[in-house]
């Protein structure tokens, strides 16, 4: 197989990497590795929300749903995303959380990709 090529599909992908598709913290020789840009295929149950604000955001962040209801919170501000194809695209500098309102899939595109955002897991 070509290494410049690799197909695969975005649920069982995902699955792999709490939802990154593609970005820095894939391996260094691994076509989907990416110091410009992350790509997320979030799939989130109802209730399920961040747990704990994004502070200091270094990233520009694109958000689309394909599916569900989703809440994103910036200060003072929510936004919901309640059709297919809502979107909300926030800059660096913006504090942000989330929460899912019903199960939810989305489309997250960041750039660029920056190591430090991850959080550790839940004991």
């Amino acid at each position: 197989m070509d290494e410049n090529v690799y197909t695969g599909s975005a649920g069982p992908d995902a699955a792999l990497d709490r939802g990154w598709l593609l970005g820095h913290f894939k391996d260094a020789g691994d076509i989907r590795h990416s110091e410009a840009l992350e790509i997320k295929w979030g799939v989130h149950p109802r209730g399920e929300r961040r747990r704990q604000w994004v502070r200091g955001e270094e990233r520009t962040t694109f958000q689309i749903l394909v599916e569900g209801r989703f809440r994103v919170e910036f200060p003072g501000r929510s936004v919901v995303l309640a059709e297919r194809g809502d979107y909300v695209v926030w800059g660096r500098g913006v504090d942000h959380s989330w929460v899912a309102e019903e199960d939810s899939t989305l489309l997250t595109v960041r750039w660029p990709s920056v190591p430090g955002y991850a959080l550790p897991p839940q004991e």
